[in-house]
């Protein structure tokens, strides 16, 4: 529609109203706060208007919401922790604002989130760990902000992940490895290295006094990749220690870390079969 003019704060008088859409229109001014009465809404959505102001912390009464689409406005402000109350919450979707601030850790307790998007925003700080508890998180889209620091390890364990946009920040650091299998990812224009893992540790052993030892199999046991540690500390009775083999094509984002030469480890970091002896 073309519907102009602000919302209607008597709105909040619907006591019983399950969902209020009122999407793609030409409506301006404030989110009226009276909208937090709404104690039966489910679904709020507010998306591509000229909406302006802040995001009203009384949202965070509304227990039964299950939607809040508030994206492509002009919204300003911080993201309210008040938001983190919203425990049936599937979507939250700010995106395209011009909120400023950090990301609450408090998000973090949406434990029935699926799908969060913060991109196009002016959003400040770290990523929080804390959206690692989102367990049943399958979107996450923070690109175009302004984040700083290191991309959380916590974020490995959203195993329902499937979208991850990052870029467009100022992320330092590396990808966490346990984020290699995300489907839909903005990597790429990240520029930075996925983090080399110290596991699995593998320990050599001679185990026919040959001085010769065949470590293809470990290669084709995990996706014919690997990259850890090596602990050639048992091998008494080998003179020299090759890793041969086809050089393989090496991950892009991937840099092994260096060890000490005191240390009885070898780092490596290969694909295909390799034998070492």
């Amino acid at each position: 529609n073309q519907l102009t003019g602000p919302i209607p704060a008597e709105l909040g008088n619907l006591s019983n109203l399950q969902g209020l859409s009122l999407s793609g229109n030409q409506l301006t001014g404030p989110i009226p706060p009276a909208l937090g009465n709404l104690s039966n809404l489910q679904d709020l959505s507010l998306w591509r208007n000229q909406l302006t102001g802040p995001v009203p912390p009384a949202l965070g009464n509304l227990s039964n919401l299950q939607e809040l689409y508030l994206s492509g406005n002009q919204l300003t402000g911080p993201i309210p922790s008040a938001l983190s109350s919203l425990t049936s919450l599937e979507v939250l979707s700010l995106n395209q604002n011009q909120l400023t601030g950090p990301v609450p850790a408090e998000l973090g307790n949406l434990s029935n989130l699926q799908w969060l998007y913060l991109s196009g925003n002016q959003l400040t700080g770290p990523i929080p760990p804390e959206l690692g508890n989102l367990s049943n998180l399958q979107w996450l889209s923070l690109s175009g902000n302004q984040l700083t620091g290191e991309i959380p390890a916590e974020l490995g364990r959203l195993t329902n992940l499937t979208v991850l946009y990052l870029s467009g920040n100022q992320l330092t650091g590396c990808v966490p490895g346990s984020l290699r299998d995300v489907a839909d990812n903005d990597f790429a224009e990240l520029e930075l290295p996925f983090c080399a893992s110290q596991d699995p540790l593998i320990t050599l052993y001679d185990a026919n006094g040959d001085g010769a030892i065949d470590i293809s199999e470990l290669f084709s046991a995990i996706d014919d990749y690997f990259a850890g540690r090596i602990d050639i500390s048992q091998l008494f009775g080998v003179i020299d220690l090759y890793f041969s083999g086809p050089t393989p094509t090496p991950r892009p984002t991937s840099t092994p870390q260096p060890t000490s030469p005191a240390s009885p480890f070898v780092s490596l970091s290969a694909g295909g079969a390799t034998p070492a002896g």
